[in-house]
């Protein structure tokens, strides 16, 4: 049997600029981030392509379709294809006043815009759009169902411009984004959108904490007891997490976590994603992955064809160490052959 080619390796662009700025570190170049994701390779084996954010410094949402040309090909040059976009939706609140909400609709127009020419370059297969409630826990909880209609009936005309791309969008599984902030919440609010082209993207660093409830206790499922040396009852918890989003799941995020909250900016709490290889890492990633890659038969679902590392906050002296982005790799590698396939 050949080694299984899907799904494809993918390195996230974003960490360069996520957790950067004035009050860090400088961001690191989109042409870094490319020029070190071609070149890790583990037993000849490579990165597939990047998912891409869509915002500065590494791109500028207005640009012209030359220029989306010239940005395909840039990552070709680099043997990469393109897969999933984030669009920068945070300057409107998708509850927030009528003008912020038509700026979010905005937002998700152009980056669906942008998604759909990749597509017809050639160099995007697959891949989703992503999008939050660019809403800040403590301000959803003022008003819990009216802001939460506000969310849906937002990602509601979201996932209707996009639909006129061939779009679909992705609502990222992260504590600290209202609305969506615990595994239930985040249930009730796709249950609502009920649109055909709006669904999951789960991370492994980020959704993990759904489990223990940081920013929404009501909805813990671990016991206030647990400790992390508890594989077992972890392991019971993460099934009915990935029991109830897995069907919602189109994108997903390889990655790593040390089991504390980081919260930088407007951030609330919200998970510390850490190094493939560090030793508090509290996640078996390849065993792991596979509860949200496998139903509970054990059938892989391929409900996506392409999976991507997320690794945000580390130092810019780590992510410029190319031994960084190998070892990313080769537990990319291995999450594929336990839980991958082959395609002709």
């Amino acid at each position: 049997m050949p080694e299984n080619n899907y799904p494809k390796l993918h390195n996230a662009t974003w960490p360069g600029i996520v957790g950067k700025g004035p009050d860090s570190e400088p961001p690191i170049a989109l042409d870094t981030m490319l020029e070190m994701t071609a070149a890790a390779e583990v037993g000849g084996v490579k990165f597939d392509g990047v998912d891409l954010g869509l915002f500065d410094p590494h791109y500028d949402l207005d640009i012209s379709d030359d220029g989306i040309k010239r940005l395909a090909d840039k990552v070709a040059g680099h043997g990469l294809e393109i897969g999933s976009l984030v669009a920068p939706i945070w300057g409107g609140p998708a509850m927030g006043s009528k003008e912020q909400r038509a700026e979010f609709v905005e937002m998700v127009r152009k980056s669906c815009h942008i998604g759909q020419k990749l597509r017809e370059m050639g160099i995007r297969p697959n891949g989703i759009v992503r999008i939050d409630s660019a809403s800040g826990t403590h301000a959803w909880a003022a008003d819990p169902v009216g802001n939460s209609k506000l969310i849906v009936e937002t990602f509601q005309e979201a996932c209707d411009v996009a639909a006129e791309y061939g779009e679909r969008l992705a609502a990222e599984g992260e504590i600290c984004w209202g609305g969506m902030h615990s595994w239930k919440y985040m249930l009730e609010t796709l249950e609502a959108v009920d649109r055909p082209n709006m669904g999951f993207q789960a991370d492994m660093s980020h959704t993990t904490l759904y489990l223990l409830g940081y920013n929404a206790p009501e909805h813990r499922i671990l016991p206030e007891d647990f400790q992390w040396g508890d594989r077992e009852t972890f392991l019971d918890g993460l099934k009915k997490l990935t029991a109830a989003l897995r069907p919602w799941t189109i994108d997903f995020h390889v990655a790593q976590n040390d089991g504390t909250v980081h919260g930088t900016g407007s951030h609330d709490k919200t998970g510390r994603h850490c190094l493939a290889t560090d030793p508090n890492g509290k996640l078996d990633v390849v065993h792991d992955a596979g509860l949200w890659l496998r139903d509970e038969s054990g059938e892989l679902t391929k409900a996506f064809k392409h999976i991507c590392w997320d690794g945000c906050m580390f130092a810019n002296e780590v992510m410029t160490k190319q031994q960084t982005w190998n070892d990313i790799l080769a537990t990319m590698i291995n999450v594929r052959k336990a839980h991958g396939w082959y395609e002709a």
